[in-house]
């Protein structure tokens, strides 16, 4: 089925089309998802029809779930040996290291100090 025309020419998408697509752009971190704007851009669709789709499917905020992501980067690359937090805060897309650091504590419950030593391998 093809989905119904617009007044303004574009195409009408269901909010879990939506909310895939967005989704697809963060797993690829894509540069438009990085932010509302620039991801309903995109996506073709208002900001205000995304975030609405986005958290009626998925039951989380576009920005929780877009952090979500990136925090589960940050552990990798934590659990990988990354020694510079400023750099790993500039490569993820957060403001600097005090945001990255508030956002893995929110999302994880320690800091990524914390977690790099909990991530530490164990040597016998």
């Amino acid at each position: 089925m093809r989905p119904a025309p617009r007044p303004g020419g574009g195409v009408r998408r269901s909010g879990a089309a939506i909310a895939d697509a967005a989704r697809e752009a963060i797993a690829a971190d894509h540069p438009a998802a990085g932010g509302l704007m620039s991801l309903a851009e995109l996506l073709a669709v208002s900001p205000y029809q995304l975030s609405r789709a986005f958290t009626r499917e998925l039951g989380v905020s576009l920005t929780h779930y877009r952090n979500r992501v990136r925090v589960g980067r940050a552990l990798d690359r934590l659990e990988d040996g990354e020694a510079s937090l400023a750099g790993l805060a500039a490569d993820l897309g957060f403001a600097d290291q005090a945001h990255l650091t508030r956002t893995i504590r929110h999302h994880a419950g320690h800091t990524p100090t914390a977690l790099r030593r909990l991530l530490a391998p164990r040597t016998p």
